[in-house]
């Protein structure tokens, strides 16, 4: 078995941990407003952003991507104790801060394990990890659903405890993963140089798109607000799971298929349509008002999601020299939660001063114009190896 289906199962297991959590924590803190959540999200992702970059730098220049992987994944672990135990809003920050701190540790190393097994594979390699990822998160709210409806609703502790057990499995398989780097005492020396420094060994191209991701995360802010948006029209604590697993079961199942293409194809088309249908889903979540709308909107969301975040990682992988493909991708995973707190913040404050069809459409506004830009980029690319070739 290789990397990339060690890991692809890795993500399937923690995934399922993750999100048999993830969609009631909103739910938990709903009654403390749209701005404290984007609080609590935003603070949580963008803090640890910065350690995706390092991390990917690191394990680069250290040549251990294996070690910290494994690091990361056991912080996130550990940080679910957290949560049990928690009592109020305060652990419930506490073990957000130490979960997405594993993910900034984990993220960039795994991802260039991916992308090293991958070879020239690698819009499948990252669409199966996506499959997998999503799959994995689909069973984990499928679970959480049906322990709802057997246990106390306000009961969810046993929920928290019984996520432990995938997330364990998870873990224990990483040490069959085999490291191309070789463990090396002369390698693993203090890195000297900043990995902000690695921006300029990065090509044109590379930059661009990675300034493109970065705007569109103004528009990509937590998934909390749309778990709430269902909570403020109505929608019961179950039926807002149902939604939650449709997103990822659809992207799930086709996340594969739009690595397959984009290797075929290319990702220009793909990641131009992937962020216009953001932003189309976006406005109509503005406009929602029943149940139904709701499920198309979340049915829509699981595509979007496919399109783009496996296709995302393969591009920047390709673009990348090989001795800087975990910098790359830890360039990438940083830019994709740097934004995340102030265009939470954005959400929430728009929301709370104009409503939530203004703060929706501003979102759906900023993916459009991403759309635009990720095709001119791309284009300008496409261009530029022919005139190479």
């Amino acid at each position: 078995m290789n990397n990339v289906w060690i890991l692809s199962l890795v993500s399937f297991f923690t995934d399922m941990g993750s999100y048999m959590v993830v969609p009631l924590v909103p739910i938990l803190l709903a009654s403390s407003g749209p701005v404290f959540i984007g609080i609590i999200d935003g603070v949580a992702e963008s803090l640890t952003s910065v350690l995706k970059l390092w991390s990917g730098y690191a394990s680069d220049h250290r040549k251990n991507h294996k070690r910290m992987a494994i690091w990361g994944y056991g912080l996130s672990g550990i940080g679910r104790i957290f949560l049990i135990i928690a009592t109020s809003w305060l652990g419930v920050f506490v073990w957000k801060i130490v979960d997405r701190v594993g993910k900034g540790i984990r993220t960039a190393p795994r991802d260039a394990l991916i992308s090293e097994a991958g070879g020239k594979r690698q819009g499948r390699s990252f669409g199966l990890h996506q499959m997998m990822d999503m799959l994995g998160a689909s069973i984990g709210i499928g679970i959480a659903y049906v322990m709802l409806i057997v246990v106390d609703q306000d009961n969810y502790r046993s929920i928290f405890i019984a996520s432990l057990i995938p997330i364990i499995i998870g873990f224990s398989m990483l040490f069959k993963i085999k490291d191309r780097y070789k463990e090396d005492a002369k390698d693993n020396h203090k890195v000297t140089r900043s990995s902000i420094k690695s921006w300029n060994r990065f090509d044109r191209t590379t930059k661009r798109i990675l300034l493109v991701i970065l705007f569109f995360t103004f528009a990509n802010s937590s998934n909390s607000f749309l778990l709430l948006r269902a909570n403020e029209l109505g929608v019961s604590t179950e039926n807002t799971l149902l939604l939650y697993l449709a997103f990822h079961l659809i992207a799930s199942l086709l996340s594969y298929f739009s690595g397959l293409i984009s290797d075929r194809f290319g990702s220009r088309l793909i990641l131009t349509a992937g962020y216009g249908l953001y932003g189309l889903i976006y406005f109509q979540f503005g406009f929602s008002s029943s149940l139904t709308e709701l499920w198309l909107g979340f049915c829509l969301l699981g595509i979007y999601s496919a399109l783009t975040k496996g296709v995302e990682k393969a591009v920047i992988a390709r673009s990348a020299p090989s001795e800087m493909k975990a910098t790359a991708l830890g360039a990438y995973a940083m830019f994709t939660g740097i934004g995340l707190l102030p265009a939470s913040l954005l959400m929430g404050v728009v929301w709370e001063v104009f409503g939530a069809t203004v703060a929706f459409n501003l979102c759906g506004g900023i993916a459009v114009l991403t759309a635009i830009l990720i095709y001119w980029v791309l284009s300008s690319q496409r261009k530029l190896e022919k005139c190479i070739n």
